[in-house]
């Protein structure tokens, strides 16, 4: 049987649904991701915009630059959420086997189903429409025998494009390509592989595996896979639809202005330790390792972890084990860029703890999962400490929630 994978790319998501709410940004340059001073990325800009040079991941100072007459929109990432829920709801009609890459794309395994959609071309039609009812929101799908392929062929085919690449003919269709369009090849791979000549697909596809090995060492060898249309490493590791616990947690924030202020610094590292700590009870995991991450305002960047007597979960033992680190390792002077919280050595249990603190410690975890239940249901901002509401974090448009649908936990809380 004839393996058939779909991609389904969303087409400028963000933008779009921020034009379903105010219709008067349609057809206009529109970038979504915070105000033009503001330090942060570009999470969208609508077509518009991108003819200026805009793009997601951009500055937003830059695209302001690009773009001076852009509209510029915080966004609303529970509208995102509510949408990109909506998009795997309708992917969950026609297979079982989806895999929602990120908020605005997924992987649907279509293999064995003609005889329920019909061949590849009906049925990716017949999915884009079934997708443009429920949301009205325009998507392009590619389709092939392989993920990377197909992902490769959304692309190409937007905007709000279809293109099936034949089975056997993947080669032939990265082959002209720019090697950047490979998944996984960013700008350093791509000097890399400039530096010897090659600049296309097709360039690294003639390239021994050896060859490639020895100057890239595993990373070469899926190259070389990747090259002629496989699913070779890196994001193609596992089956579509298959759930993994996360391997680390972790949130950052990037202040506007560089603060040398100690009452705002722990206080957002307080609001970053209960981001971790909610993420951690959400996949029922605990964290043996808290590590935390300083960038000061020459963009040197500091990490320090600590190894804890036994896993958490918990808000406060989170964030009192990184504000010992930060007083550690701050001087208390030079202001501060960035700071994050990072969760690592994740284990499915609690670990061995005195006897006196087990009863303390259940109380606090309930009291937390309520408080979780409380703000799945009515929002984050609904419940919080009383300190950290001075912290002024938001949620962060360009990174996928914690809830991104069909990522949820195997197991309740």
């Amino acid at each position: 049987m004839q393996r058939l994978i779909c991609h389904v790319d969303m087409d400028a998501f963000f933008v779009s649904v921020e034009e379903l709410f105010d219709p008067a940004l349609r057809g206009k340059p529109v970038v979504v991701g915070g105000k033009r001073d503001q330090r942060g990325v570009v999470a969208a800009a609508s077509y518009a915009a991108r003819k200026f040079g805009v793009h997601s991941a951009m500055p937003l100072r830059t695209a302001s630059q690009l773009c001076p007459q852009a509209i510029f929109v915080d966004g609303h990432p529970e509208r995102y959420r509510e949408y990109s829920g909506r998009v795997f709801d309708v992917l969950n009609t026609f297979s079982p086997l989806v895999e929602m890459a990120s908020i605005d794309e997924a992987y649907i395994d279509l293999t064995g189903t003609d005889r329920l959609h019909g061949p590849p071309m009906k049925a990716a039609h017949s999915l884009r429409t079934a997708i443009v009812r429920a949301t009205n929101l325009k998507c392009s799908l590619g389709l092939a025998s392989s993920r990377l392929v197909a992902k490769v062929s959304s692309d190409q085919a937007k905007p709000s494009g279809v293109l099936y690449i034949l089975p056997g003919q993947e080669a032939r269709f990265l082959a002209p390509l720019d090697v950047r369009k490979i998944p996984g090849v960013g700008k350093k791979t791509e000097a890399a592989l400039h530096k010897i000549g090659i600049r296309r697909v097709g360039d690294l596809a003639r390239l021994d595996e050896s060859f490639l090995a020895a100057r890239f060492g595993r990373w070469g060898l899926a190259l070389a896979g990747k090259a002629r249309g496989a699913d070779a490493g890196g994001w193609f590791d596992a089956e579509i639809g298959a759930h993994e616990d996360p391997k680390s947690i972790s949130h950052e924030h990037t202040f506007g202005q560089d603060s040398a202020d100690t009452a705002q610094l722990e206080t957002v590292l307080l609001r970053l330790s209960e981001m971790v700590a909610r993420r951690l009870r959400e996949h029922e995991l605990y964290a043996r390792t808290i590590q935390l991450k300083l960038r000061d305002e020459d963009f040197l960047t500091i990490t320090r972890a600590a190894s804890l007597d036994h896993a958490t979960q918990l808000d406060r033992e989170i964030a009192g084990a990184v504000t010992r680190l930060f007083r550690e390792a701050w001087d208390g002077r030079k202001p501060v860029r960035l700071l994050g919280v990072h969760a690592g050595n994740l284990q499915t249990f609690e670990g061995q703890m005195s006897l006196l603190d087990e009863p303390e410690t259940a109380r606090l975890r309930q009291a937390f999962r309520s408080v979780d239940h409380i703000r799945n249901r009515f929002g984050e901002a609904s419940v919080s400490l009383a300190k950290t509401l001075r912290a002024g974090l938001r949620e962060r448009v360009h990174e996928n929630p914690f809830d991104l649908p069909g990522k949820q936990p195997k197991k309740g809380s």
